[in-house]
């Protein structure tokens, strides 16, 4: 017997989070319903908490993207040999 589940959620979360369904070919209601079986499943709550990001990684993404405009990046390997020769020089 199927049973109703009302949940109080942020209405950005809410609309992005049916939007990746949708585009998976899945309704929000699936994708509730297949996590609600595998804790059942499992015995497990497994939650997504992104970390923020630190001032030094930041800075230091800023710098390899700086980097990557100014083309000053190494070439391209075909394999770790050619690699390693290219070290040596």
């Amino acid at each position: 017997m199927d049973t109703v589940i009302s949940v109080r959620v942020n209405k950005g979360v809410k609309e992005y989070a049916k939007e990746v369904a949708t585009s998976c070919g899945l309704t929000l209601s699936a994708v509730i319903n297949s996590y609600l079986i595998q804790i059942a499943t499992t015995r497990r709550i497994e939650i997504y908490s992104p970390e923020p990001m630190s001032t030094k990684l930041s800075k230091l993404i800023g710098e390899v993207e700086k980097e990557l405009k100014e083309n000053k990046v190494s070439k391209k390997f075909d394999n770790v040999d050619d690699f390693i020769d290219d070290l040596k020089k």
